[in-house]
């Protein structure tokens, strides 16, 4: 039998699917102690330097998105000689997005420089931040399992709301230590910025894509409800009272953590910390990542 094909970008057709398969109770479950738990054996530098994994992707993505070029031609220096990446490309974003998006890639530039001059840097790994990437990627969050496909395929870059959901699947780490707590901050407004600015968005099928989007990211994580969407059941809102969602925080109203390992699982688009893919085909680098894709990386 055919597969059915979904409208994109974002019709009512495609909400009235995803309200009525795709979202089930928001429940995940997880293995909280074997993939779950932090590396006790990490140093800090080891983990300051796995968060360049997600500085030079996010630095990529905003930069070309807003200018249509990135570090090389920005800030080399901080590439270290690894490969530009893939498919990367300017975005047709509305004035007030653009130069959001362009100051946050600056912002980036600033991030890389603060983790190189406290601990060093590592070479910028290869990103895979085709269209074509994003498009694979958003099939399997909204119809991947269930015989639905979008038609035609999901762009990031054809226009403002798809960069925005696009931004919003980059998910950021929380790690220990002065350096990156101000990191953490940085990233954390940079979320919610862009949560913010889909907000006013927030017809059925944005809202749906969110939460969408959002359980892959807790599957892939496999460490429990740790992201929601733009709206909520009033049980997982603030004090149980709420159902708009415009930042994710936990029962207490704080930040979700994840380890390295869970922001592998995510930036792979496995599941599995061992095997790349995703926005980073190759692996990822700096100590950690490789020393989780164990000993056949090159």
């Amino acid at each position: 039998m055919a597969a059915r094909r979904l409208p994109s970008p974002f019709s009512p057709a495609t909400a009235a699917f995803l309200l009525a398969i795709l979202l089930p109770p928001f429940s995940v479950h997880g293995d909280t102690t074997a993939h779950c738990a932090p590396i006790n054996a990490a140093s800090d530098r080891d983990q300051i330097q796995f968060a360049l994994n997600l500085e030079f992707l996010e630095a990529e993505l905003f930069l070309h998105a807003a200018l249509g070029h990135g570090l090389d031609e920005i800030a080399p220096e901080y590439a270290l000689g690894g490969p530009p990446p893939v498919g990367a490309q300017k975005a047709q974003l509305g004035p007030i997005v653009w130069r959001i998006v362009e100051e946050f890639g600056f912002q980036e530039i600033g991030h890389l420089r603060a983790i190189f001059e406290t601990v060093g840097g590592v070479p910028r790994p290869l990103y895979d931040l085709s269209a074509r990437n994003f498009g694979a990627i958003f099939e399997e969050a909204v119809g991947g399992y269930f015989g639905a496909r979008l038609e035609p395929p999901f762009n990031p870059y054809l226009c403002e709301t798809n960069f925005l959901l696009a931004c919003y699947l980059i998910p950021y780490v929380g790690l220990n230590g002065y350096l990156v707590a101000g990191l953490l901050g940085a990233e954390a407004g940079q979320d919610a910025v862009f949560r913010t600015l889909l907000y006013p968005y927030n017809n059925i099928t944005v809202a749906d894509f969110t939460a969408a989007l959002s359980q892959l990211r807790n599957r892939l994580g496999m460490c429990g409800l740790k992201d929601e969407g733009l709206w909520v059941p009033p049980e997982l809102g603030a004090e149980n009272r709420t159902e708009s969602n415009v930042l994710s925080l936990d029962f207490s109203s704080l930040a979700y953590a994840r380890t390295p390992p869970e922001v592998l699982r995510i930036v792979y688009g496995t599941g599995d910390e061992h095997r790349p893919g995703g926005f980073l085909p190759r692996g990822g680098n700096g100590k950690i990542a490789m020393d989780l894709l164990g000993d056949g990386k090159c």
